[in-house]
């Protein structure tokens, strides 16, 4: 499992530092360009796989794998999301991007397509014991995420030492009373060391809206309790990965990446 980035905060901030794990996530490009090679961890046996129909599709279909004597066993059933209203693109994480790919953009509508690290729980709750090995934070007003591209500290998590009173700190504050946002997990898009201003920030796993009925401005959403159970179920020891593909693209991509 790869060490978290450092990460900065603001000089009237007090650090967190969340543990991350390890989620991956395979695209290939929009422009049709393959991605360049890059090979899944050895060691990860355990694997969410999304499929969308299109790179355009805001609906995903969601399922849990685990590796056993070399092989991916489906952990149940399927189950719905939802991902940013125009689609999916290329976003920036650990894989290399294709030649001319398009990236995300703040305020594209897309989801980030590509592999990356994944924080761990957000939320209203005290707490979450589900599973003591995942990471936990408790949103609360003194927690801020930046979305201006004009910040020094532009998509990262900051915590004040008293209540933002600011214009900007207010725009900045975690949502705090969302019910889209009472649980999330934290998708490492643009993130540290390598952070592009305005290449898209804020994208986590969180749960849907009007029952999955409205798409996202590039998250990824579901039901509230298939989310409580993924996180149960997710297992950091097991370098869990991340797999969301355009259903042609998975066609190719499933042999040649040993897939499920």
């Amino acid at each position: 499992m790869v060490d978290p980035p450092m990460m900065q905060f603001h000089p009237k901030s007090r650090p967190r530092a969340p543990i991350f794990f390890m989620v991956i996530t395979i695209a290939l490009s929009q422009a049709g360009h393959h991605a360049s090679a890059f090979d899944l961890p050895a060691n990860s046996t355990q694997c969410l796989l999304g499929r969308a129909e299109s790179w355009d599709s805001s609906h995903a279909t969601l399922q849990l794998f685990e590796k056993s004597n070399n092989h991916w066993q489906p952990q149940g059933a399927t189950w719905k999301a939802r991902l940013g209203k125009n689609g999916l693109i290329w976003g920036r994480g650990l894989h290399p991007l294709p030649k001319n790919a398009s990236i995300k953009k703040e305020g594209d509508m897309r989801s980030p397509a590509g592999a990356f690290r994944i924080g761990g729980a957000w939320g209203y709750d005290p707490s979450i014991r589900k599973h003591p090995l995942l990471p936990y934070r408790k949103i609360t007003p003194c927690d801020l995420w930046v979305e201006d591209p004009s910040s020094p500290h532009y998509n990262q998590h900051l915590v004040l030492d008293r209540p933002p009173s600011s214009a900007w700190e207010k725009k900045q504050q975690m949502k705090q009373t969302d019910s889209a946002h009472a649980l999330k997990l934290y998708i490492g898009h643009n993130s540290k060391p390598q952070t592009i201003p305005g290449d898209g920030s804020s994208i986590f796993f969180h749960i849907w809206r009007a029952e999955g009925a409205k798409p996202t401005a590039g998250c990824t959403t579901m039901d509230e309790t298939k989310l409580r159970q993924l996180i149960a179920n997710i297992d950091p020891s097991r370098n869990p990965i991340y797999i969301l593909l355009p259903e042609p693209e998975y066609a190719k991509l499933r042999k040649a990446w040993k897939l499920p």
